[in-house]
């Protein structure tokens, strides 16, 4: 079953919901839904994946709905506003340690940086500024504080896998997230080698599809029999 939540698709496009935080709180309602009106779907059996952002979204889903059998992050996240911090190194020191709080004078060469770059306007400006409801890089900063997993990942009590992708930049915290992680877990990296280094596997999706179903056999395997 594929759906949107906030932030996503028709539910951002049609209906103007912008992204949250809190996804526990969008799965839980989807999964009364899969429930109660999907009579082929087995409620032991039911898992979650996300992939791109749903890296952060699916396992922090995990930590509050505690129907899900399994879940897989691909690739795996970790705190948004830590992740972000690495794409602004070229504020002083200090301002890096005050994040989120910010003076928004300092952000202009980063501003000027994107506005000139198409691929970086598009996907920062462009596109994350709409997902989530905001304007400036300094807005984004402040929101991103909510976007964690370091304060709830004890509380994701199902099996999880993590990808992690050798030339992907949003991945570079999967590791931190599989070593908090405290219920049975999996760590799956692709690499360059085997067409499938970059973000989300993109040039080799039959490869992710067939080791994370591979991984779901052997997972739900037991439930199986």
């Amino acid at each position: 079953m594929i759906f949107d939540g906030p932030g996503q698709g028709r539910v951002l496009y049609k209906q103007g919901i912008h992204m949250r935080p809190d996804w526990e709180n969008v799965v839980t309602p989807v999964v009364d839904y899969a429930i109660s009106h999907q009579p082929e779907m087995d409620p032991e059996r039911i898992v979650l994946i996300g992939w791109s952002f749903g890296g952060y979204l699916a396992p922090r889903a995990a930590s509050g709905e505690h129907r899900l059998a399994a879940c897989i992050a691909d690739p795996g996240q970790w705190d948004l506003l830590e992740a972000m911090k690495g794409f602004f190194t070229s504020l002083p020191k200090e301002a890096l340690e005050d994040l989120p709080e910010i003076d928004p004078s300092l952000l202009k060469p980063i501003e000027e940086h994107i506005m000139g770059d198409a691929s970086l306007r598009w996907s920062i400006v462009q596109r994350a500024f709409w997902v989530h409801g905001i304007d400036s890089l300094a807005d984004y900063l402040r929101i991103a504080k909510d976007f964690e997993l370091s304060s709830v990942v004890d509380q994701i009590r199902c099996p999880t896998l993590v990808t992690q992708a050798e030339n992907d930049p949003v991945a570079r915290f999967a590791g931190r997230l599989y070593d908090a992680l405290g219920s049975p877990k999996e760590l799956l990296r692709f690499t360059a080698a085997e067409g499938a280094g970059d973000h989300c596997e993109v040039m080799a999706r039959s490869l992710f599809h067939q080791k994370s179903f591979d991984w779901l056999d052997e997972t739900l395997g037991a439930s199986a029999s």
